[in-house]
């Protein structure tokens, strides 16, 4: 299947951002297209500022605080004590690994342009390791702070959320949501769009024909809304209830005898109930789950198509995983220009409180990566 200009222009600035600089000439053979369209691609990238190009190579771009390529708010952020030093951002995650590690890179990256600082908390999915690192940043001397607190699955009551409205410094939630209720619903936040990504899995199996899906998915803040969206997408696209109960999936290696359990209930649905396509959060799981299927012959996509959740080893299976991939880089990426414009909104000479722009919910959507673990059956 042709990759489209944006999936291309995205995979080029993955690949200049993480090695710095590359020869035009090189990107078009590891996108596997023609070397003209590689420098259309890279030619429209250059023109939009996202990258710097010279002499058949392009990198990226490194904005100094007095860049004119730099937004006047951007710039004006980055002049945070008067002397042209970059302001610092927190940023509390649960984990610099899988998941997060690309959105810190988008993070990363966002602050390098303007010549910000980021400063990095990780909680390890500790709960009361999240006020200790927090306060950490803030002793550090902060000038504001990116929130992703390890918090339970579901929402958290308003108490947990509440503490961070009055911590002195602008804050963005990142990959997380708070209730309605509290003070704490007025935070700005960026966040992934999980269940519309869910959608994309269940719209996709039920175009190939499946009307029998089931979802198997970890209990987790994310999960919790992709099995909303699962849910909400069977209803949507008039495939009924669920033939099975939704299979709970847990860490190989926190749980060995639960992840036992959901490969029973899953060879269960298949032989049992005709279930023939199946979402499954995470990446980790959804290659265990059909590595173990495997074993007891069932065979993916013959018998089960799979969808994975996260994209980031699904490409890495045996059968490569078709997956919907969460715009993680650009979370990362666009809560740091939030966090910014924030700042530089505090600085603004003679703007009154009632004058700040509104507070933003940023919902970024995932997209559907296909590969090989899904086929087309007969509408049943």
């Amino acid at each position: 299947m042709r990759m489209s200009a944006e999936e291309r222009h995205r995979r080029i600035l993955e690949v200049v951002e993480r090695r710095g600089s590359v020869r035009v000439a090189d990107l078009g053979a590891e996108l596997g297209v023609a070397p003209v369209t590689a420098r259309r691609d890279v030619e429209a990238l250059a023109a939009r500022g996202l990258l710097h190009r010279v002499h058949g190579s392009v990198s990226w771009p490194h904005l100094t605080n007095g860049s004119q390529d730099a937004t006047p708010l951007m710039r004006a952020a980055a002049a945070v004590d008067g002397e042209g030093s970059g302001p610092v951002l927190g940023m509390l995650v649960p984990s610099a690994t899988y998941y997060f590690a690309a959105v810190i890179r988008g993070a990363q990256a966002a602050a390098t342009a303007v010549g910000a600082r980021l400063a990095l908390g990780i909680s390890g999915y500790r709960p009361p390791e999240d006020a200790t690192q927090m306060n950490r940043l803030m002793d550090s001397g902060v000038h504001g702070l990116l929130l992703t607190p390890s918090w339970e699955p579901d929402m958290p009551v308003p108490e947990q959320a509440d503490r961070y409205v009055e911590l002195g410094v602008p804050c963005v939630l990142v990959e997380r949501r708070v209730p309605a209720v509290g003070t704490a619903a007025g935070l700005d936040r960026v966040c992934s769009d999980h269940m519309h990504g869910a959608f994309l899995a269940v719209r996709h199996l039920a175009a190939l024909g499946h009307r029998r899906i089931a979802l198997a998915a970890h209990i987790s803040p994310t999960a919790s809304l992709v099995r909303a969206g699962y849910l909400a997408a069977l209803q949507a696209l008039d495939l009924g209830e669920p033939l099975v109960p939704i299979i709970d999936t847990y860490p190989l290696e926190a749980n060995p005898a639960a992840m036992d359990l959901a490969v029973d209930r899953l060879l269960e649905a298949v032989r049992e109930h005709g279930v023939t396509g199946v979402l499954i959060h995470n990446d980790v799981d959804a290659i265990m789950l059909v590595q173990r299927l495997l074993d007891r012959g069932v065979q993916v996509p013959a018998d089960l198509s799979v969808i994975a959740y996260d994209d980031e080893v699904a490409a890495l299976a045996d059968t490569p995983l078709t997956a919907v991939s969460p715009p993680k880089y650009e979370v990362g990426r666009a809560a740091v220009d939030l966090l910014l414009r924030r700042l530089a909104e505090r600085r603004a000479p003679g703007m009154a409180a009632a004058e700040h722009p509104p507070r933003e919910h940023l919902d970024l959507l995932p997209r559907l990566v296909i590969r090989k673990s899904c086929h087309a059956v007969d509408d049943r």
